[in-house]
């Protein structure tokens, strides 16, 4: 844990202003008048409305300089060790680095505190247009996102292509999940269908299972796709074996890819970041192990033989399926029962110690009520695009709470 005593002299002043804004819960609200407007001009307004209604936060959340320093040096940490020769046996073949990663963190008075890695992070897309929307200039703090952040993710699947392919130009993009038109996020893909086709590349959403393997590519009808963006939650492929085989063969470029998830985001990796000695043997820094071991909690692969001591213990602890993603069978161990607790022994999952997430105050219509908050850092080969807030009620994010949802994080500095 990132001890309070590392922020001295003014960062006391900035830590101090950051608790009383977010304790505000009329300071920063968004200018829902301009978020309509952006979303019409998208064209997702009424989808949004329809099927989203708690997508965008009420209010904008904000960090200290000091915690956004502390996420920019755990990211940069966790990057070097998972580079080390040791860190992983899967071997990268599709040449591709991965898009959209999403360091998630949780923010409080002792620091920023890492909470998990995903590799196909939701919501980037979302997020541009909220912060493009939010241009009033009187707001305290600064943006957390770099200039243009559209034209850097077309840039990103760009390069994740040149990677792949050289100088062949990219025509096709699918942009794929199971039964697409269902899912939460739907709006998004078509933000990055439309933001594919400003380019003059072709682009299409499907489901994996209408896709055709032939011996010179993959094929949606009668389109030859070059590069698939990832949005399925079976991070090994197993169960699109179409896509799997195409990506291994070559026959069609795959981002984010079943190789970036095993090295980054599959949750027993938290515990080996946890594990200074094992870091140590690794080759990692010993500055580096310094910074992990502060800003990610400690993390354990839980087993059988540990039952008498995580019972005991249980409010210390998160729980979470190795392979899970979007807080599916995650648990608070306060939480817990017993018969949750036994299938969380026989199963796949790992301890991490609690971490609180902040709090932020917002209105609701029956008075003002204080949300939890995470931060999200999309991530593109090591180098932060933009930073989100998503605030909720509950165990877990689940954009179900009225006031909640995405939300713009602004930096005093």
């Amino acid at each position: 844990m990132i001890s309070s005593e590392w922020i001295l002299g003014e960062d006391v002043v900035d830590e101090m202003q950051v608790m009383s804004l977010n304790a505000e819960s009329r300071s920063a609200l968004i200018d829902r008048a301009a978020l309509e407007s952006q979303l019409q001009q998208a064209g997702i307004a009424e989808l949004v409305a329809e099927r989203c209604p708690h997508l965008y936060s009420d209010v904008m959340v904000f960090a200290s300089a000091t915690q956004v320093e502390q996420m920019r040096a755990v990211i940069a940490a966790v990057e070097r060790v998972v580079s080390l020769p040791g860190w992983s046996a899967v071997a990268s073949s599709s040449g591709a680095q991965g898009v959209f990663f999403g360091y998630d963190f949780h923010l409080n008075a002792d620091g920023a505190h890492l909470i998990e890695i995903n590799t196909n992070a939701g919501g980037g897309f979302l997020n541009a247009l909220l912060l493009e929307s939010q241009q009033a200039p009187v707001l305290p703090g600064t943006s957390l996102a770099v200039p243009h952040p559209e034209q850097v993710f077309l840039e990103m699947f760009l390069n994740e292509w040149r990677r792949a392919r050289g100088d062949v130009p990219l025509k096709t993009v699918a942009i794929v999940d199971e039964q697409p038109e269902s899912q939460y996020l739907y709006p998004e893909f078509l933000l990055a269908k439309a933001m594919f086709e400003r380019a003059g590349i072709t682009a299409m959403i499907a489901d994996p299972s209408a896709f055709e393997l032939r011996s010179d590519g993959l094929y949606l009808g009668a389109a030859k796709i070059d590069l698939i963006y990832n949005r399925l939650t079976d991070f090994s492929l197993a169960s699109t074996p179409n896509l799997l085989e195409a990506m291994s063969a070559g026959r069609v470029v795959l981002t984010p890819h079943p190789e970036a998830y095993a090295r980054y985001a599959d949750k027993r990796n938290l515990a080996r970041l946890t594990d200074a000695v094992a870091l140590h043997a690794l080759g990692a820094d010993v500055a580096d192990i310094a910074m992990l071991q502060a800003g990610v909690p400690q993390t354990l692969m839980v087993k059988p033989e540990m039952e008498e001591q995580l019972w005991a213990e249980r409010k210390q602890w998160f729980f979470k399926p190795n392979s899970g993603y979007g807080s599916k069978g995650a648990y608070r161990g306060d939480k817990l029962t017993k018969r949750v607790f036994a299938e969380i022994l026989q199963g796949d999952y790992v301890a991490q110690r609690l971490a609180v997430p902040g709090e932020r105050l917002v209105p609701q219509a029956e008075g003002d009520a204080a949300l939890k908050y995470d931060v999200r850092c999309y991530v593109y080969d090591g180098q932060i695009q933009l930073v989100a807030a998503r605030l909720y009620q509950g165990q877990t994010t689940n954009f179900r709470t009225p006031g909640g949802g995405f939300g713009c994080v602004r930096s005093l500095t």
